[in-house]
């Protein structure tokens, strides 16, 4: 008996099936209802008009036409049929082990290892585990591309949550986007990076400068609404320059009548000091700001309260809430201080939540000292990359998504950790729209470093540009009456 290859499926139907059969067993590539029907027509194409095929067995040339045809169908189809679930979700994740920042970056990374391994004891991410994989920031630039790309190419991590430094993003954002791996800027700050050009892979996870300075900036404005001149002390870099920019612009908005007496821009990772202290207690600012973070901020603090520059001017730390602990009895009391989003270990709204209390002592229990801004920022980075991955799950008819799937996911998830407010990825430019909690320095018995008291929450929507407006811009339209917002208080204790 034999079977004719024509244009008429039912003379053609039994070898397709043994085709499909045979290209199955040889690749173990998953099938449509029509499979059948498109191999045996590109099949037949390959075949002599009348050509038969014995029942028995199937030529070689047939064989191989007809498995050639279905590597090329699954290859058109691939995107769209399930995937297999891998064995572990590989994550890369840049920041500070070396270098001066580390005091910032090693709590970042021990509270990853924390999360990954609390995930993975319930199951990972999507019933998968999650496996890390670390890049220091403190190697520097060239360093750091290669060891990104490296860790990307070689390791094949599934995504990376990079990074800390605002010059780290400038640098990895666009590889990341060349590399089509989803990317989450678990810290960066700089505002300009996702308001000059619109990315596909690369989503940030917490709030950018913009809402940060201009929480700081209401919060000096409602508390001392007096001051006449103002002066600044930023490392020199992205974000020294950047977040001054924002805050100046915001301040020249609301305060027009505010001097600028001066603006000090020391290396980043400087040692000394002594310069800009000595000309700021010349100059004797009413306020003096510092965006700056980590072991360089920690330097300033110490060698201006050495000779009365913090007890001579208001001091303004932008985002130093994770260096309170480390100077101990040398923050004095009244310095109003940044916590970039809502994250204190006693944050006013979830002190007294058992999971919240729990994470705290856990992460104590492990480093020696209490989360810092950064420990819960990667733990938004970690909710973000969970939210996305369920969501894409669930479209996908609960089976293994693609990478592109879980980056289409990704834009306009909201997720809350639980240890402060609830975060939304703006859908527009990937942005993530974040509250802010800023306070001032206060002593409390039975701790040995300043608490924040009179803490204010403020509305990452009432605070953050626009999607499509540039930040400063959008300052520039600000009135003075916008300080007037209604925003909550919280006392320490």
């Amino acid at each position: 008996m034999s079977v004719t290859i024509d244009a008429q499926p039912t003379k053609w139907a039994t070898a397709s099936n043994r085709v499909r059969r045979l290209a199955n067993d040889r690749r173990g590539l998953a099938t449509r209802d029509n499979y059948s029907s498109v191999v045996a027509r590109r099949s037949a194409r390959r075949l002599k008009p009348g050509a038969t095929i014995k029942q028995g067995g199937f030529s070689m040339k047939f064989l191989k036409a007809a498995v050639a045809a279905g590597l090329v169908v699954a290859a058109f189809t691939g995107t769209s049929l399930a995937q297999n679930k891998p064995s572990e979700l590989k994550i890369g994740i840049t920041t500070f082990l070396s270098g001066p920042a580390s005091v910032f970056g090693v709590p970042a990374k021990a509270a990853a290892e924390m999360i990954a391994e609390d995930l993975n004891k319930k199951g990972g991410i999507g019933g998968v585990p999650v496996k890390l994989s670390f890049i220091d920031e403190g190697a520097g630039g060239e360093a750091l591309v290669s060891n990104y790309r490296r860790v990307v190419q070689d390791e094949k991590v599934d995504a990376t949550f990079a990074s800390i430094s605002s010059g780290s993003c400038t640098q990895l954002v666009p590889v990341a986007e060349d590399l089509k791996v989803m990317n989450f800027m678990w810290d960066c700050g700089a505002a300009s990076i996702l308001e000059t050009k619109k990315y596909r892979y690369n989503f940030r996870t917490q709030a950018n400068g913009t809402p940060e300075m201009l929480a700081v900036l209401l919060y000096l404005l409602k508390t001392k609404p007096d001051f006449k001149t103002i002066a600044v002390v930023n490392q020199d870099y992205a974000w020294g320059r950047e977040s001054w920019e924002i805050f100046s612009t915001a301040l020249k908005a609301m305060k027009p009548d505010v001097q600028v007496v001066a603006e000090l821009f020391p290396k980043f990772g400087a040692p000394d000091y002594s310069t800009e202290v000595s000309r700021l207690l010349a100059l004797r600012p009413d306020v003096v700001l510092t965006t700056s973070w980590g072991g360089d901020l920690d330097t300033l603090v110490r060698q201006a309260g050495q000779r009365g520059l913090l007890q001579q001017s208001t001091f303004v730390l932008g985002i130093g809430e994770s260096s309170i602990q480390r100077l101990g009895k040398d923050l004095p009391e009244g310095l109003i201080v940044g916590a970039r989003g809502d994250h204190w270990f006693l944050h006013p709204e979830k002190k007294n939540d058992a999971a919240f209390k729990a994470f705290n002592e856990a992460f104590k229990a492990k480093t020696g000292a209490w989360p810092i801004y950064p420990v819960y920022h990667m733990a938004q980075a970690f909710k973000a990359l969970q939210t996305a991955y369920d969501k894409a799950i669930k479209s996908n008819g609960g089976n293994w998504p693609t990478r592109e799937q879980v980056v289409d996911a990704t834009a306009g998830i909201e997720f809350a950790t639980g240890f402060g407010r609830p975060i939304t990825l703006r859908p527009e430019d990937n942005q993530g729209l974040e509250a802010q909690l800023v306070g001032v320095t206060k002593s409390v018995p039975g701790y040995d470093f300043k608490l924040l008291d009179n803490m204010m929450i403020f509305d990452p929507k009432m605070i953050t540009n626009p999607a499509g407006v540039r930040s400063v811009e959008w300052l520039k339209t600000l009135k003075p009456d916008f300080v007037k917002m209604d925003v909550p208080t919280f006392k320490a204790q």
